[in-house]
């Protein structure tokens, strides 16, 4: 891939953290889940997604080109947008009141549109109009 600058290199390694701190509010979250069928469905599919986005994110961080970029930061989006989903099933399904997870479905969203400002200025690079 190409070679980063330091405010590039800061960028990576403050998402870096910020992906892996939201995995671990899932975590937490999780851990308060009542023990209900429903609750560890959903439980354990947010669980998954949440993860999901730091890992993926770490992956792109050493992506072999732009294009293998690209593509672990869609992963990323998907999975963040995925996680949305579930935070609004557990608030919609009243498993948890939603003043206890309004923080982490913010930061939800928040990491989705990042993900997807990221894949839109990639594409742009991989795909430039002539």
């Amino acid at each position: 891939m190409q070679d980063y600058s330091i405010e590039d290199e800061r960028r990576f390694s403050d998402l870096r953290q910020r992906t892996k701190e939201f995995g671990l509010r899932i975590i937490c979250m999780w851990k308060q889940l009542p023990n209900t069928p429903v609750a560890e469905i959903l439980g354990k599919q947010l669980l998954r997604s949440a993860t999901s986005v730091a890992a993926n994110y770490r992956a792109a961080c050493i992506a072999k080109s732009e294009a293998d970029f690209y593509h672990k930061i869609k992963i990323c989006q998907e999975e963040a947008d995925e996680s949305i989903l579930w935070i609004e099933y557990l608030i919609e399904g009243e498993i948890l009141p939603e003043h206890k997870l309004s923080s982490l479905l913010d930061e939800a969203r928040q990491l989705a549109a990042i993900m997807t400002a990221s894949s839109l200025t990639i594409h742009k690079r991989l795909h430039p109009i002539r």
